[in-house]
């Protein structure tokens, strides 16, 4: 980790780790500030490559200086994650942003027959962004129309799962860890593995793990990075 300013205006790829209930701006500006304090700057360009969810964890590659080029590429890049999936309900939201709602049956599920349904979910697949997302349509974001209650309809795209594996099965919640291509709503997933099982199931629990080649096992939290500078004697 750097403590002179030259590098960051010249371009750094920090990696953070977004604490959870934070959004990505949020993090990127609490980056942002820590720098402007620490080395008296008035501006300096920061940008994030790939937000995350407010209610999502994990990496978050916030780039400055001339770095901000390279978010293009960095967004391109797979990308893992690990989480928790709940059967039994849906959300509209396919997350806990929205209540679950419905009864869903799942004493037919199996922990065979749900190992086996991730072979459906592997590879070239179409999948339905959720309605609750940042994306827009007609300029307009598709979180605005669901929150007010607007119904739009949303063209399916498609995206590529290299990896989609189980790691703990104990009904009605599974772990998974999914390796995937830019532009894959691990959400989507979530809801659309609860009806290919003939259930109903939401993302509980999701942290992105990877972006290429970085890891958040060497990510620091804003606070952590914060922390940082100012064990190094700055007064932030």
């Amino acid at each position: 980790m750097e403590f002179t300013k030259e590098p960051y205006l010249s371009g750094q790829i920090l990696l953070i780790d977004k604490p959870y209930e934070w959004s990505s701006f949020q993090a990127l500006n609490a980056v942002r500030w820590t720098l402007r304090r620490a080395f008296s700057l008035k501006k300096i360009k920061v940008g994030h490559a790939g937000t995350l969810d407010p209610l999502a964890t994990g990496l978050l590659l916030i780039c400055t200086g001339k770095a901000t080029k390279q978010i293009a590429d960095l967004q391109g890049m797979p990308k893992e994650y690990t989480g928790t999936i709940r059967f039994g309900a849906v959300t509209a939201s396919y997350d806990l942003e929205t209540p679950p709602e419905g009864n869903y049956p799942t004493n037919h599920l199996t922990e065979e027959a749900l190992h086996r349904a991730t072979e459906a979910f592997t590879g070239e697949i179409r999948q339905q962004p959720p309605v609750f997302s940042a994306l827009k349509k007609d300029g307009k974001r598709l979180y605005e129309y669901a929150r007010a209650g607007e119904e739009v309809e949303i063209p399916s795209r498609t995206v590529h799962i290299g990896l989609f594996e189980l790691t703990r099965v104990e009904l009605p919640e599974v772990d998974f860890r999914v390796r995937c291509s830019k532009g894959t709503y691990i959400r989507s997933l979530a809801h659309d593995f609860g009806q290919h099982l003939g259930s109903g199931a939401y993302l509980s629990a999701l942290k992105r793990t990877k972006i290429g080649p970085y890891s958040v096992d060497i990510a620091r939290t804003p606070d952590a990075f914060r922390q940082a500078f100012r064990e190094k004697g700055f007064e932030i």
